[in-house]
């Protein structure tokens, strides 16, 4: 990953960003809008100060310099130290009406006065106001040197004054060589501008709320078909579609075709339609082939029996029999055999899957075990037969005869498939509910511990240390006709049909249960997890 790609991960991570459609949609648009509002709030703002201070510079051309020229008489003294402002004294706001101290008539109140001669302030004061009702005013040594500062253009040029604050100032040369300032405060300005700001803030706050509520609602209602495609294939995503009678859910419902979310409604229909279909063919063809197997199979009994019959009762004839049609008579009553086994296998599986019940009934796992080892070390002496029993007995509820078969089919594909001299280990354990495994977690873990009732289970599990089985079938291994491959086949080339883990998988799944593969080179082990309650389980 990229340096900026994990700069942006990390701030998704920090940052609280809408995860639906929805919430972004809603968010994308009260964000443009409210950028939209900042941008006309600011453009206003702007556009007033600039309107008001503009107006402001009309009044100071409007006062011109009669009041700061009337300071030039009455001064108390002549200018002392240097720097230092004339401005008159003992006087009072209502002296000042056109006599010697200074002109205030025809002046605005606030109004700012000065007169500077060679860069110095002689004359300094103010219009008395409710703000400030004195006449004098204080500058300091900033203020002066912004006064000095200003061109005498006759142009506006906002100055802060240590005592008075924001004024709008304009300079004119006078007729003696001099400077006169003249200036407006700024405060009505900022007051109407701050004013337009709040105002401006309080209408697109709430319209941003609004515009949130509303745009939420109206995304929303835009958006229903699209949750109800969500909603169907949410539901869709847990049924199981691997085999069997599939009903799919309604579908998304109708919607306008002409919009973007319709048009998705409107095909994911169709898909589901044909998806529906296509699941209705697969469960017809599914039942045909199982009422077609397990047809054939019943009808198939009958002459293989009566084909294995009547070849053994050619090579019991008395009388002298060729060596050639001997030998062809032994091997049709051994192919006939092999053939009622297929038969008998095919009709068990069609009979599993229509679900027809099985026995339910207290099965001793031990004893089982004990009497398929045995057969299995009679029938392979040169494999290593052993076992791990517990030292009570196990039982399970179930059919006895299936799961003898069960085992039998694991301990026959043990030996056909691995050489002599392997270790073919059967142990069985009984696992306790905490060690179940949990099946939400994706399914049947490979050692078998996910008990479908979350109560005790019990594995039978049948291990060697053979060659293993190839990776390439290990996924389809429990599939019907699988067909291991010579890399594990033993001295009698694996001769099987095929069928018999298939079988275990459909009689371990009837009791309830499942069965599992671990397998490598050296260490191979298939785990039948069976309930204890099995039967009941599955039967009820």
């Amino acid at each position: 990953m990229s340096a900026p790609a994990r700069t942006r991960a990390r701030w998704r991570g920090r940052l609280p960003w809408p995860r639906t459609l929805r919430a972004r949609l809603t968010a994308g648009l009260v964000v443009l809008l409210a950028v939209s509002c900042a941008a006309v709030g600011v453009a206003a703002v702007v556009e007033l100060n600039g309107f008001l201070t503009g107006r402001l510079d009309q009044q100071l051309q409007q006062a011109g310099t009669g009041f700061p020229q009337s300071l030039e008489h009455g001064t108390a003294e002549d200018a002392g130290a240097a720097g230092s402002a004339r401005t008159p004294r003992n006087t009072k706001p209502s002296d000042h009406d056109g006599d010697e101290h200074g002109d205030t008539r025809r002046q605005a109140a606030a109004t700012f006065g000065a007169r500077l001669v060679a860069g110095r302030i002689t004359n300094a004061a103010v219009v008395p106001c409710p703000s400030h009702p004195g006449f004098d005013v204080a500058l300091t040594a900033a203020d002066r040197a912004a006064l000095a500062a200003l061109p005498d253009d006759g142009e506006g040029h906002t100055v802060h004054l240590s005592e008075l604050g924001g004024y709008r100032l304009a300079a004119w040369p006078g007729r003696d060589g001099d400077v006169l300032v003249t200036g407006l405060p700024m405060e009505p300005v900022r007051a109407t501008v701050h004013r337009l700001e709040l105002v401006a803030g309080c209408v697109f706050g709430l319209a941003l709320a609004a515009a949130g509520v509303v745009g939420a609602l109206w995304v929303r209602w835009s958006l229903r078909p699209l949750s109800r495609v969500a909603a169907t294939a949410a539901r869709v995503s847990e049924l199981p579609l691997a085999s069997g009678e599939v009903v799919l859910p309604p579908r998304a419902g109708e919607a306008d075709p002409r919009s973007e979310v319709g048009r998705v409604a409107a095909a994911f229909d169709r898909m589901l339609h044909h998806v529906q279909d296509a699941l209705t063919k697969r469960h017809a063809s599914e039942e045909r082939l199982r009422s077609f197997a397990a047809d054939a199979s019943h009808e198939l009994r009958t002459p293989v029996a009566s084909v294995r019959g009547h070849a053994e009762l050619a090579l019991l004839h008395p009388g002298p029999v060729p060596p050639e049609v001997a030998r062809a008579l032994e091997r049709i009553a051994a192919e006939s055999a092999r053939m009622g086994e297929m038969v008998d296998e095919m009709l068990l599986l069609a009979r599993l899957d229509a679900g027809r019940p099985l026995e339910r009934r207290p099965v001793d796992l031990t004893r089982l075990v004990l009497d398929a080892v045995t057969d299995a070390r009679a029938a392979g002496p040169g494999h290593r037969w052993t076992m791990e029993l517990p030292e009570e007995p196990v039982t399970v509820t179930g059919d006895a005869h299936r799961l003898q078969q069960v085992l039998a089919n694991l301990l026959a594909n043990a030996r056909l498939h691995t050489p002599e001299g392997t270790r073919v280990t059967v142990s069985l354990e009984t696992v306790p509910p905490a060690d179940g495994g949990n099946p939400a977690d994706g399914g049947t873990p490979p050692d078998g511990r996910t008990p479908a009732d979350g109560g005790t289970a019990v594995l039978l599990r049948v291990g060697d240390d053979g060659p293993g089985v190839p990776e390439d079938i290990q996924p389809g291994v429990f599939e019907r006709f699988t067909r291991a491959d010579r890399r594990r086949a033993g001295p009698s080339g694996g001769a099987g049909a095929g069928l018999g883990l298939s079988i275990v998988a459909a009689v371990a799944q009837a009791h309830g249960g499942s069965v599992a593969l671990r397998s490598r080179p050296g260490a191979t082990a298939f785990t039948v997890r069976l309930p204890s309650g099995g039967a009941d389980a599955a039967g009820e």
